[in-house]
């Protein structure tokens, strides 16, 4: 029958995408089962419960609930109660660029501010300092506050944009190429982007 083989094929694709999220997990800084959990309720078309989550991945009551509420706090996944029911269901955000804009904010804020932050403090204690290998120290960590500072300006910025400005300045972006000067000189017009908003 047709539908069973479409369904075989479907959910053997489905098991495929749990298993090779989950290992991209660690990548973005998330352990293996929180991404499956992810990646289950992205591709699931109704919310689950916590015992569905469990049954389907084969993990603890505690593993699939300390997990989901990881992926609440990150915005990843949101808690839905249906009418007559006392179980407590989930379905993650299904829009991609909302996906990727909640992810930048997360990694901008658990990862990049705490390093800049630890580069600013190590570059403000060398300023003074007048020894050759001091300068030197202290210029290369300079050279990486401001690239670091670039870089969490521009996540922070791109996570505010709507999804088809943020589309138009990554194709400028990639015709830009012609020199590194002028595709930095595009992070202006991405600020502007976000400014009509």
């Amino acid at each position: 029958m047709k539908t069973s083989s479409d369904d075989q094929q479907l959910a053997a694709a489905r098991d495929e995408f749990v298993s090779q999220w989950g290992a991209m997990g660690s990548a973005w800084g998330i352990n293996r089962t929180m991404a499956q959990i992810h990646a289950l309720l992205f591709t699931s078309a109704e919310p689950l419960s916590t015992d569905e989550v469990m049954a389907d991945l084969k993990i603890s009551r505690g593993n699939a609930h300390s997990n989901l509420r990881e992926l609440a706090g990150w915005g990843l996944v949101r808690s839905v109660i249906r009418k007559g029911e006392r179980k407590e269901y989930f379905e993650a955000e299904k829009d991609i660029w909302q996906m990727f804009c909640i992810i930048a904010r997360e990694r901008k804020r658990r990862e990049i501010t705490p390093a800049l932050q630890a580069l600013q403090n190590c570059t403000a204690q060398t300023k003074g300092l007048k020894s050759k290998s001091a300068r030197a120290f202290h210029g290369q960590l300079k050279e990486l506050t401001d690239f670091v500072d670039l870089c969490d300006r521009l996540m922070e910025t791109v996570a505010r944009i709507q999804k088809g400005a943020a589309v138009n300045f990554t194709l400028k972006f990639l015709k830009a190429t012609k020199s590194p000067a002028q595709a930095l000189g595009l992070h202006s017009q991405l600020e502007s982007l976000e400014g009509k908003r």
